[in-house]
């Protein structure tokens, strides 16, 4: 997949931008506040309909103003297809691919994968088992074509059986009904998550030794539920407790991936330029597996990437964003630091960028030279 047209009106400080990038390598340079992570968070909300640093789309209007559109044009297996989004104060939100209003985010998704690196992106190692969950189901929900439709199945019978839990008096009978069912739905979710695992696992472990030298770096699925037992049969034993505290313990819905080093949690184990390198080779796992798996490949936004890494790993991991072949959009303070890791390629059609108050302008285009 990639992005042919980008075109952004009134999201935060962009008044109005319209560029056609580069089928490979997009640099953005330019001083904090000038809007580089907003041209990011624009592109994140044309395939996911909000931005990656918040829920929330009130923020994300230019102030004075009562909504933003962002359009764009991706090209997929030679095929071109527009895709819309706009968002107003009053909650109105409109999202479109190809001229036709989608039905859910999760089409909307499935038009145009993104992977974000990022300072957040730390939170796979610090924060809690919901943003592993978030970081496993992206790959999950891209290979399995009915993980989305089952993982709905699990939310809903979780309202329904957490609804009933907190009844006074429990219907057994109806109560029965949504344990078989939930059973079912997180038996096939789990065999999703686990299929999908065992191809990003082997692809983890050897990018990271050949990003790093970590001893005793570990990655394992937890589903959720203990894996001796059925299902079913863990609801039923859990059920006082459940009925008492008014909601499922265990389940998919409590899916984790536990990365360790010498069986310790690898954020208490790992410095914090460890952490970076950890976290930098589970983005770029996901996305080889992906394209492995779908013969497509995902879209890059990476967010000030000299201040992330050092020059000899960030060396590397350009090396990996040109091995997977996709589009990357990376920013950048410093113009002569963000694009030095990329001359040593004039193989690859680049474009660069500088952005000013909410301006945005080419300021060198190798992209014919490069495809020529």
């Amino acid at each position: 997949m990639t992005l042919l047209r980008l075109s952004i009106q009134n999201f935060r400080n962009l008044q109005a931008v319209d560029l056609e990038p580069s089928p490979q390598v997009n640099l953005f340079f330019g001083e904090n506040g000038s809007g580089k992570t907003s041209l990011l968070e624009a592109i994140h909300c044309l395939t996911l309909g909000r931005s990656f640093r918040s829920h929330k789309h009130k923020p994300l209007i230019r102030q004075g103003e009562s909504a933003f559109t962002v359009f764009g044009r991706i090209s997929s297996s030679g095929v071109q297809v527009p895709l819309g989004v706009e968002r107003h104060l009053d909650g109105q939100s409109t999202f479109k691919a190809n001229g036709v209003q989608v039905s859910s985010l999760a089409e909307l998704a499935s038009y145009l994968p993104i992977q974000v690196i990022n300072a957040d992106s730390f939170q796979l190692l610090e924060g809690s088992p919901k943003v592993r969950r978030q970081f496993m189901d992206w790959l999950v929900f891209h290979v399995e074509p009915q993980f989305f439709t089952t993982w709905k199945g699990v939310q809903r019978c979780l309202k329904h059986r957490n609804s009933l839990l907190r009844r006074d008096r429990i219907d057994g009978p109806e109560l029965a009904v949504w344990d078989r069912e939930l059973a079912r739905l997180s038996h096939s979710l789990d065999q999703y998550r686990q299929r999908s695992i065992e191809h990003f696992k082997s692809a983890f472990l050897e990018l990271l030794a050949s990003f790093i030298r970590l001893p005793g770096v570990d990655i394992s699925y937890q589903r959720g539920w203990d894996r001796e037992r059925d299902y079913e049969d863990v609801l039923k034993t859990n059920f006082d407790r459940d009925s008492q505290q008014g909601y499922t313990h265990s389940g998919c819905h409590r899916a984790d991936l536990r990365i360790t080093v010498n069986g310790q949690p690898a954020a208490e184990i790992l410095s914090r330029g460890q952490q970076k390198l950890v976290v930098c080779a589970l983005k770029v796992a996901q996305g080889h597996v992906f394209g492995n798996l779908t013969g497509h490949q995902c879209v890059y936004l990476v967010d000030d990437l000299p201040a992330e890494l050092d020059q000899v790993h960030r060396s590397r991991l350009v090396d990996w964003l040109e091995r997977l072949g996709g589009q990357v959009f990376i920013t950048g303070v410093e113009r002569d630091a963000l694009v030095a890791d990329w001359q040593e390629r004039p193989h690859l059609a680049r474009k660069v960028f500088h952005v000013e108050q909410g301006a945005v302008k080419v300021v060198e285009d190798t992209s014919s030279a490069a495809t020529e």
